[in-house]
């Protein structure tokens, strides 16, 4: 089995690792694994347990979710999308702002609420849910500025700048040392596991993640996530797929979500790939959601004929 899925990757020209689990019926907790409990860069994948943390909040009384949030332009963690992009000041409520943080990824809100649970409360849970491969080590902020100091650099801001006026040797260079770099690097940096983001879908599936309100706004948000050429891109409907994604500097590509069949029969997905040099970014898009779709087909008993596309042509 393992061949099946390393020749998909490796036809994608990455490293991969999955965990695809059944979460319903007599099948219930039987996985397709492969090489399921690597410690792998999560990138934006870390933002479903941060999110749990923050919905975990609004339904205990920890936090408001109507209590207004500041984000001063000139202070919000960059990103390529969402609030990042501003030239003005923004102020939203701290529940729209996870909605952001789960739909599209957004980089400023996520660390601003981040600041407000507290990354101890986030390795706790993850703790108290048995996700051993899993931990927190900071703020993306701080995740940014180390890939910038790998890069020889101040800080990320100091990195951006430089890369608008280096060279393309420069510039081929710095692409080789990101993928030695500390932030690359799960054993140094954030980590978790294929398998574990697969046990902590199948908790906020169930209601065991937190409070049964907070599971449920986060099955609604990741639902509405826009990102749909990774997992959704295996799956034709009326398959539903909720998920959530996460990259990092043309490395790092994943995936974690739930995939759900109109028969009701639900199964946690949970892909990471590290990229090699000059790799595809669309090919390895294409494999995180070939993988996930093979995988769920084994557990269903079906055969996939060959020539089906990854987006279900």
């Amino acid at each position: 089995m393992t061949n099946v899925f390393d020749g998909i990757f490796e036809s994608a020209g990455c490293e991969g690792a999955l965990c695809v689990r059944a979460l319903d019926g007599a099948e219930r907790g039987t996985e397709v694994a492969v090489r399921a409990d690597t410690a792998m860069a999560p990138a934006s994948v870390l933002k479903v347990q941060i999110a749990l943390e923050v919905e975990s909040a609004f339904t205990d009384g920890r936090l408001d979710p109507r209590e207004r949030l500041l984000l001063r332009a000139g202070e919000r963690t960059p990103g390529p999308v969402g609030l990042s992009l501003f030239e003005d000041d923004t102020e939203l409520s701290l529940r729209d702002a996870a909605v952001l943080m789960l739909t599209i990824s957004d980089n400023a809100t996520t660390d601003a609420l981040l600041r407000l649970v507290g990354v101890d409360a986030v390795n706790a849970t993850a703790a108290r849910l048995g996700l051993t491969g899993t931990h927190l080590a900071g703020d993306l902020q701080s995740l940014l500025d180390t890939l910038g100091r790998d890069l020889g650099r101040a800080d990320w801001s100091d990195a951006l700048a430089w890369t608008a006026t280096a060279s393309e040797d420069e510039l081929a260079d710095a692409d080789g040392r990101l993928f030695t770099g500390r932030a690359l690097d799960p054993l140094r940096s954030t980590r978790t596991t294929a398998r574990d983001m697969a046990e902590l879908l199948d908790a906020i599936w169930t209601d065991r993640a937190g409070p049964p309100a907070a599971c449920a706004r986060m099955r609604t948000m990741m639902g509405r996530q826009l990102t749909r050429h990774r997992l959704a891109a295996g799956f034709r409907p009326p398959v539903r797929v909720a998920a959530k994604s996460g990259s990092l500097v043309g490395v790092v590509r994943n995936e974690v979500g739930v995939v759900t069949h109109p028969d009701g029969r639900r199964y946690a997905a949970a892909v990471f790939t590290r990229s090699r040099p000059g790799s595809d970014d669309a090919a390895i898009n294409r494999a995180i959601g070939t993988a996930a779709s093979r995988a769920v087909a084994l557990l269903r008993g079906e055969r996939q004929s060959e020539e089906r596309q990854p987006d279900g042509r």
